[in-house]
């Protein structure tokens, strides 16, 4: 899954998920990779779709590897999921934000990085906001954990 972080003035680009049998959570504006997509094109792609905004990829940050147990996805009998995030900087060249069309994206915003902390948010926000303040040599940070405001 191809995420898209970029911080600007102070803010950074979140997406608020409405998925129709669960709780709002925001997230990084990002997706999955279509059959023969390259992850790259796939989330300029996804930035498209979810928010309105055009963007380009300025650099690679950096890739997450996590395994969310069973339990903790709240879907009976369904195994393990085993997600890898690639997270990319990018750079808003134009467009307009607007909920996603006929999608699970119900609003983007410019968010204060200050006001993050108090959002119920994906800990994909954590992981992006870590690689984009650290940029670490090796595109790695540590697990961030999950629980309380912090969902997978």
């Amino acid at each position: 899954m191809p995420c898209a972080s970029r911080i600007e003035g102070g803010r950074v680009l979140l997406a608020r998920q409405a998925p129709p049998n669960g709780a709002s959570n925001w997230t990084l504006p990002g997706g999955g990779v279509e059959y023969a997509e390259d992850p790259f094109d796939a989330v300029i792609r996804e930035v498209a779709e979810e928010t309105g905004c055009d963007a380009v990829v300025e650099r690679l940050l950096g890739v997450d590897s996590r395994v969310i147990p069973s339990a903790e996805r709240h879907r009976p009998g369904l195994p393990d999921h085993h997600g890898v995030g690639i997270f990319y900087q990018v750079r808003i060249t134009g467009g307009q934000l607007r909920p996603e069309p006929n999608g699970h994206v119900v609003e983007s915003a410019w968010t204060p990085l200050p006001d993050v902390a108090g959002l119920r948010r994906s800990s994909l926000v954590d992981v992006g906001l870590a690689l984009a303040r650290t940029r670490p040599a090796t595109g790695h940070v540590a697990p961030v954990p999950v629980g309380g405001l912090i969902q997978h």
